[in-house]
């Protein structure tokens, strides 16, 4: 059974996989349960698009990764582990610390960044 500090453990750790972005992005939440960054672009209902998010829940902690949903390609490379580990369509669930998984995460991370930023996208937007 998972306990409170297993998902701070787990919390840490993909916090850790969002933090380096910060620069590029714009922190929306920032604390003991959450972290959360939107992408600098707003858009048409004058809000910022929603990037990814990490947050302590009551049985698991939460991955959000907004890329996965837009881009199929993205989707399409998560291995059937990572799959397991999904609720929703851009939501990842742990209870313990994976390192290979969040390996994993860390370059579907940068993968969307990249897609998130590239001018295709943007225009997408508008």
């Amino acid at each position: 059974m998972a306990t409170k500090a297993d998902f701070e453990s787990v919390f840490v750790k993909l916090k850790a996989i969002l933090e380096p972005y910060a620069s590029k992005l714009v922190v929306t939440g920032d604390g003991k349960t959450g972290y959360s960054l939107d992408t600098c672009h707003v858009i048409r209902n004058k809000k910022r698009v929603f990037f990814a998010c990490v947050r302590i829940g009551k049985g698991y902690v939460s991955f959000h990764l907004m890329p996965i949903y837009c881009f199929p390609e993205l989707f399409a490379a998560i291995s059937p582990e990572l799959k397991k580990r999904m609720q929703g369509k851009s939501c990842f669930n742990f209870k313990t610390v994976d390192e290979k998984l969040f390996k994993e995460l860390g370059k579907l991370t940068k993968a969307g960044l990249a897609k998130f930023q590239d001018k295709k996208f943007l225009a997408s937007l508008r």
